[in-house]
């Protein structure tokens, strides 16, 4: 029955993993990463099949191992979020104390993101 729940979970969190490409307020990484775990303890089929797919595999082992996070996918993310931010700020949002709210969370999202070590291939390292 464990099992069975932590491959549910490890499904659900890989769903939202996978929004949050999409949707910048999400945040991807931690979800990828729930997912891993639950996996790994729930379904070691869907463990093994997550780290080897090609989209999520190196982006999760990277993190995993301390490399950290693409360039790439630092700024990626940070660029969306704010342009989905600000446009909720200037068109959706109404309320200023909900547009500085948004802005708080933005703000923390864009320091958690960059405070992230920064993954650079071999071939960066040796220029």
């Amino acid at each position: 029955m464990t099992k069975l729940l932590l491959t549910i979970c490890g499904t659900f969190s890989l769903g939202l993993g996978v929004l949050g490409i999409v949707v910048p307020i999400l945040p991807t990484t931690p979800f990828l990463l729930l997912s891993a775990a639950c996996y790994a303890k729930g379904s070691l089929k869907l463990y093994h099949w997550l780290l080897a797919n090609r989209l999520f595999g190196p982006y999760i082992q990277n993190y995993r191992s301390g490399k950290g996070i693409p360039l790439k996918v630092k700024i990626v993310s940070i660029l969306f979020l704010w342009l989905s931010l600000s446009y909720s700020i200037i068109f959706i949002i109404p309320l200023i104390s909900i547009k500085f709210i948004l802005l708080l969370v933005g703000l923390f999202f864009t320091g958690v993101i960059l405070k992230q070590k920064t993954y650079r291939s071999r071939l960066h390292e040796s220029v």
